[in-house]
């Protein structure tokens, strides 16, 4: 088994529904997501997937989420965009456009400090 990652990032803001602080206020960050992915073989060449089409593939994703208001998409209109839940949908977003049989996502991490950051696998 093998295991591919790379890291990208983003600049968004969010504020959280419900909490009793000044996350609740509408605040931003330089968002790192982390994506791990495994693979069980490598093509002809000895590559898993190649570096370059995940980098696309996180770009586009990213791309949907940097230089928003994340609570206001859709995709976060019933859920909290707390870091835990962006994690659990850049996985989802991720793995839609990238698994196949032999390569699959595994983990995201999202930082959203140096300091803290959640990670949601399956």
């Amino acid at each position: 088994m093998f295991e591919i990652e790379t890291v990208r990032s983003f600049a968004a803001a969010h504020q959280l529904r419900g909490y009793q602080g000044n996350c609740s206020a509408l605040h931003g960050h330089t968002w790192k997501v982390k994506v791990v992915l495994q693979a069980n073989e490598l093509d002809e060449i000895g590559i898993a997937v190649d570096f370059r089409k995940l980098k696309a593939v996180m770009d586009e994703v990213l791309g949907e989420l940097d230089h928003t208001n994340i609570a206001e998409l859709e995709r976060f209109r019933n859920i909290n965009p707390t870091s835990e839940n962006i994690a659990k949908s850049i996985y989802q977003m991720v793995g839609e456009k990238i698994n196949s049989d032999t390569v699959k996502v595994v983990k995201v991490k999202v930082y959203e400090s140096p300091e803290t950051s959640a990670t949601y696998f399956e």
